[in-house]
């Protein structure tokens, strides 16, 4: 059974999704990748890991850096869930680009890890806005590249030494 909640950020709407093990998901509502329910057993109700998580997001809305971690249940395969182990070491206030996550997991592919981290189903939790392209490009972010940087202010990341990609940019 997957449970349901919303949550209202300042940056937008957020769907909380979590099943008896802990977040399955965390997703600002609308955004690429956002999921599809169709034909999964869910139901809307509040649950102790779903209030974990909005206090995690009250607290880090707040811009400080929670000091609590929901029991996490993301969905992926092997690599996927290598990449987001990785994401969770990124502190607060820094980043880490694509090349580095692959460097780090013997990978050659920086298209590979920007998939994964892409598809990251627990978004600001395991923090794939953190994840920069080569250059200090702001790129790749499913939430939407204006929401990255908004998020990278809030942590006081100097989001000057950034840009954002043009159109059509890879990683």
């Amino acid at each position: 059974m997957l449970f349901l909640t919303h949550y209202a950020s300042p940056l937008g709407p957020i769907l909380l999704a979590a099943d008896e093990t802990g977040l399955t998901g965390l997703w600002f509502e609308g955004q690429k990748y956002f999921p599809s329910f169709l034909g999964v057993d869910y139901q809307e109700k509040e649950t102790p890991v779903l209030t974990e998580t909005a206090r995690w997001l009250d607290v880090y809305f707040s811009g400080k850096d929670p000091d609590i971690l929901p029991p996490l249940h993301p969905q992926g395969s092997p690599f996927r869930q290598a990449v987001w182990n990785i994401l969770l070491t990124i502190p607060r206030g820094q980043t880490m680009t694509y090349g580095e996550i692959a460097r780090r997991l013997g990978v050659h592919s920086a298209q590979a890890v920007g998939g994964a981290v892409g598809h990251n189903p627990i978004s600001l939790i395991i923090p794939c806005h953190r994840v920069v392209g080569a250059g200090g490009s702001l790129t790749g972010y499913a939430g939407g590249v204006d929401k990255k940087q908004a998020l990278l202010e809030l942590e006081d990341v100097g989001t000057r030494k950034f840009f954002l990609p043009k159109k059509g940019t890879a990683l």
